[in-house]
């Protein structure tokens, strides 16, 4: 059984909404999912997990947020090299650069992106929520 942690940060609920959907779809799948704020993750329990996904909305000019969630996936650079990840989030305004950056960053530091970042716009509706549940089952 793979074990798939579901990393992510929220201001809103509407992140959290999505990675509880990409948990449910790696359980779906058979894998074991753990869901974990950013603050609870290091570059000290990437090696536990078989692979993550990574859930951050757009703030302020299309980033990471930045008081708390770039700064855990900053410490985690060099540690992806080869693992296994997805990325989601969602977004309020602009056209969803922050997913295209943060795609590239994470391609750039060797990680293997199964599918391309999931995003919504504001709050997940079901089709949304059945990405992020896909998502979950390529993690698992």
């Amino acid at each position: 059984m793979s074990k798939v942690a579901v990393v992510y940060w929220s201001g809103t609920g509407n992140t959290a909404k999505m990675a509880d959907a990409v948990a449910e779809g790696a359980k779906g799948a058979g894998a074991e999912a753990e869901v974990i704020e950013c603050s609870s993750f290091s570059s000290a329990n990437v090696s536990e997990y078989d692979t993550i996904a990574f859930g951050c909305p757009a703030m302020g000019a299309e980033v990471l947020e930045e008081a708390e969630f770039d700064p855990m996936f900053t410490e985690l650079e060099g540690t992806l090299q080869g693992k296994k990840i997805g990325l989601f989030g969602s977004w309020g305004w602009g056209g969803g650069a922050w997913m295209t950056d943060w795609e590239e960053r994470c391609k750039n530091d060797g990680a293997v992106l199964l599918m391309p970042g999931v995003m919504c716009q504001d709050t997940p509706d079901d089709a949304a929520l059945e990405e992020c549940r896909a998502l979950g089952a390529a993690l698992a």
